[in-house]
């Protein structure tokens, strides 16, 4: 039975209309944490820890497709909410244009400037080389990791969310299947794995680009538009905060791992690696619900639809909590088999890995919530205070703990950062929820 955005949503329901986004986007995380099980594995501890010391950057090209990733899906599914379809696929194609346009830009820039970066990064010698190497190859396939993120948004907005995850899974599989054939089979090292995320990624995003080409009996087609400028301007504005939790999340990132070189050196990178590993799956639920219901704020709010508004918010914050919960106990339980998984290899780099981990598990208490509130008022088409919360959470608050607490605890002080900078923008969070609730109308 298909769920149009329309429905009241009980919890069975909305499970069931987020579940492909969520799918999807842990099928997404699956890129970075396959290759680095293979590159760690099997290729040495060195060249993974430049996949892990690059890999920030990488994301970063790709950050500001995000401003139209969930802000022009903010701007079509108020549409559809309106009755304005025609508009909505207008808008659609647009946007997808405006980014591949920006995709290719930044993919050639990252292409140019990748062993700059990389000694800015702190990257010598032998890390250095590796980085360069793996960063070269992947930037001309960003394009379409960008394509493949953006669409599974979309896929959403189109009623079709279980494509959004056929697409991950297709790329999910091609990847694991390139890492084992170009690393293991054939040892291309970590040049095999660059073009094994490479080809992935030209699996997943090329069969969404082509699915929205074609007819498709969807809400959404693509077709040549016209650049609104104004109805651009409005969608980056109000995706300037998922850009800003990405470009943040980056540079976050960069930092965690300067202040890891300079108190533990290539094992505390490779330490953070492995829970960034693991970290990105988790995430890639909470991310996957906050995408998979936006669409349904959008509309609802479109629709002037207060109580379904109400009930989907309320619904919303129960799941939220109880998988959080569930997050954090199930990270601080699996810390050492996911240690052993990655550097079984080396006794002191394992308990590291453990030691951190468990410390930086209490963070999923907090997360989920924020990175809800923060998407849930760019569904509204608020992105003024979408991007300050995504602001205070993934830049100003992590930078000040990670550069604070590390001088007054140590290398314990870098792993209790993230949980503490969370507890602290989850403050802001409840703030921004409680003052706009009467003008939304959702509580």
């Amino acid at each position: 039975m298909q769920i149009h955005l329309s429905d009241h949503f009980t919890y069975r329901r909305l499970l069931r209309f987020v579940a492909p986004s969520i799918a999807t986007m842990v099928f997404l995380s699956i890129y970075g944490v396959v290759d680095g099980y293979f590159v760690s594995n099997y290729v040495g501890e060195t060249p993974f820890a430049a996949v892990n010391l690059i890999y920030p950057f990488l994301m970063l090209l790709t950050a500001f497709g995000s401003l139209l990733e969930t802000g022009g899906n903010a701007v079509v599914s108020i549409l559809l909410g309106e009755g304005e379809p025609e508009r909505a696929n207008r808008c659609f194609s647009m946007f997808v244009e405006t980014a591949i346009g920006l995709g290719l830009l930044f993919s050639l820039l990252g292409w140019v400037f990748m062993p700059q970066v990389a000694r800015l990064l702190g990257a010598e010698g032998e890390i250095l080389e590796n980085c360069v190497i793996y960063g070269r190859i992947l930037c001309p396939s960003g394009v379409f990791f960008l394509l493949q993120s953006m669409m599974q948004t979309f896929f959403v907005t189109a009623e079709k969310p279980r494509l959004s995850f056929v697409a991950s899974v297709f790329s999910g599989f091609a990847n694991i299947f390139f890492d084992w054939l170009l690393i293991v089979v054939f040892p291309f090292g970590i040049r095999g794995a660059a073009f094994a995320t490479a080809l992935s990624q030209l699996v997943g995003g090329g069969f969404s680009l082509l699915w929205f080409l074609l007819p498709n009996g969807s809400l959404l087609r693509l077709r040549p538009a016209p650049i609104d400028f104004k109805t651009l301007a409005r969608a980056t504005a109000n995706g300037s905060s998922e850009m800003v939790t990405s470009l943040s999340l980056s540079l976050v990132s960069m930092l965690y791992n300067l202040q890891l070189i300079r108190l533990a050196g290539d094992a505390g990178v490779a330490a953070y690696g492995v829970i960034m590993y693991v970290n990105f799956i988790f995430l890639s639920v909470l991310i996957g619900y906050s995408f998979g219901s936006a669409s349904l704020f959008g509309y609802h709010h479109g629709a002037q639809n207060h109580a379904e508004l109400k009930n989907l918010f309320a619904k919303s914050h129960v799941l939220l909590a109880v998988t959080g919960a569930a997050m954090a106990g199930l990270a601080a339980f699996a810390a050492r088999p996911l240690a052993n998984l990655f550097v079984g290899y080396d006794p002191a780099l394992c308990e590291l890995t453990v030691r951190a981990f468990r410390i930086y598990s209490c963070a999923y208490f907090f997360v989920g919530f924020n990175i809800f509130a923060s998407g849930f008022f760019t569904a509204l088409g608020n992105g003024l205070v979408s991007a300050v919360l995504s602001f205070l959470r993934t830049l100003l608050l992590q930078t000040i703990c990670v550069t604070a607490l590390p001088y007054l605890l140590g290398l314990d002080g870098v792993w209790i950062s993230r949980p503490s900078a969370e507890a602290l923008a989850l403050l802001c969070s409840y703030a921004a929820l409680r003052k706009y609730k009467n003008r939304y109308h959702y509580a």
